[in-house]
């Protein structure tokens, strides 16, 4: 059994947003309820067998149109997204069990394969409405201020077949009348919105990120960096309309952190960490600067990458830069000059960290420096939209003793808290995965993270009940002690 101890950094605001995140395609299932047609997320096959570095190799590659087309045809595999913890239909009770730990707020996602099936009709799917307003009226009763995401690897996969995804600059316009059927619809009752989450995860997870197929272009950086830059105008011209609304609406942008230490104090080590991190700044650069900084001009030129801009969308960027800054953090990265080279996953195993069973090295100050380094850079408020600890969970006798993810979050919370000390503007801690969900990167169930504990397997067998572990009362602590004891 857990034991509470003192936080060293008790800094939290009385108002901080303590809660959760978790993502429609992840979570909610019923992929074909209510006109609901088939995402991004949906196609992605349990590859049994396979080990975590197989899996992780797969997702960089992405998926041929050949095998998109396949898996949307497949009868025999295992699709574990589109079932989830069919939260969709016990989004009530989840949230109940939520709002027991006292959660202040929730982040979820908005499947825009629901509201618009295809992604590119005129109007929106009036039930899919419906139930998410049913779903964000429950938050609310609950005293849990929502943060939706309007796009967290839903992308309809009608755009991929019909349009390439969103290396296609049509696709913008389809999003951007998405985004705006939900601030219309959901405006008055969601302050915090999320545009798309993890805007820079396009090398690492280019297929989910853009529902674009690696045989659908010619040259694979360039039309990651030209999808990319599309969601980038996609959400200024959301944010610009955010701005005709009567609402008090905060439009974030968010990312995870892909920065990187350098292996030593060599220079050729030095530089190359300086150049990786202002890499992964470019992103935040745009949404936050309001334009394309040199140095990536300059990172275009050299890999001879040429992207479709016009002066009209430089104006928009400049006029419409966001309003706060998402983070999701696991862990931390680090560059060897001798071995790595300038590329968002070309990274060397840090030997002064543990590591869980997917090779994510564990580093609770790491989430200190990246909060410490976004906030000096651009005074904007922080939102820690993820950060969680996956591993295989162990049911016995109807309890899970997850001391493992207790450790790892109280640490995390700790350095937040130091962050905070040190001037940062944080305002909220989602933890990832409040309630067992299946896995973005692997498809897999028994890859937890969850204060809660979902009786499902990795092929969907089980019966779905919920179990509270011992994590479940340790952050029920954690809030009601603000942060004060972890």
């Amino acid at each position: 059994m857990f034991e509470l101890r003192k936080n060293n950094y008790a800094s939290f605001p009385k108002d901080f947003l303590w809660g959760g995140a978790i993502a429609a395609s992840q979570a909610d299932g019923a992929y074909q309820a209510d006109g609901k047609k088939l995402n991004s997320s949906d196609i992605q096959p349990y590859l049994k067998g396979k080990s975590n570095d197989e899996i992780q190799r797969l997702e960089k590659l992405g998926m041929t149109l050949e095998e998109v087309k396949k898996n949307i045809a497949d009868t025999e595999q295992y699709f574990p997204k589109r079932f989830g913890i069919d939260f969709y239909h016990t989004y009530e009770t989840d949230l109940e069990l939520l709002a027991e730990m006292g959660f202040k707020t929730f982040r979820t996602s908005i499947d825009w394969a629901r509201v618009f099936p295809n992604g590119d009709e005129k109007e929106p799917n009036e039930a899919a409405l419906a139930h998410y307003g049913k779903m964000i009226d429950k938050m609310k009763s609950l005293g849990i201020e929502p943060i939706i995401t309007m796009l967290h690897y839903e992308t309809p996969i009608h755009i991929t077949l019909e349009y390439g995804g969103w290396t296609n600059k049509a696709v913008i316009d389809m999003f951007e009348r998405y985004g705006k059927v939900l601030l219309d619809h959901f405006g008055d009752r969601v302050k915090y919105w999320i545009v798309i989450n993890q805007v820079n995860m396009v090398q690492i997870e280019p297929f989910l990120s853009l529902g674009v197929c690696s045989d659908q272009y010619e040259r694979k950086e360039e039309a990651e960096y030209q999808g990319v830059y599309n969601q980038l105008v996609a959400s200024a011209k959301i944010r610009k309309y955010a701005k005709t609304l009567p609402y008090n609406l905060q439009i974030g942008t968010m990312v995870a952190d892909c920065t990187v230490y350098p292996y030593s104090c060599k220079p050729d080590d030095i530089i190359l960490a300086m150049e990786h991190n202002r890499m992964q700044y470019f992103f935040t650069d745009v949404q936050f600067r309001g334009s394309i900084p040199v140095y990536a001009e300059s990172y275009f030129a050299e890999n001879d990458i040429h992207l479709d801009i016009t002066d009209e969308e430089r104006a928009l960027l400049k006029e419409n830069t966001m309003d706060y800054l998402g983070i999701s953090y696991y862990f931390s990265q680090m560059v060897d000059a001798e071995k790595n080279v300038n590329k968002a996953d070309s990274i060397t195993p840090n030997p002064h960290l543990d590591a869980n069973p997917w090779g994510w090295n564990v580093d609770p100050q790491g989430l200190y420096n990246s909060l410490s380094q976004y906030w000096d850079r651009y005074e904007k408020p922080i939102v820690i939209a993820e950060n969680g600890f996956g591993m295989y969970d162990e049911l016995v006798d109807g309890k899970v003793h997850d001391d493992y993810r207790i450790a790892y979050l109280g640490d995390h919370i700790e350095q937040v808290g130091r962050a905070i000390q040190n001037g940062a503007d944080v305002i909220g801690y989602c933890a990832w995965g409040p309630i067992d969900i299946v896995s973005c990167s692997s498809q897999q169930m028994s890859k937890r993270y969850g204060f809660i504990y979902v009786d499902l397997d990795d092929k969907g067998n089980g019966t779905g009940k919920r179990i509270k572990k011992d994590s479940f009362d340790w952050y029920k602590q954690v809030i009601a002690t603000n942060g004060a004891e972890i």
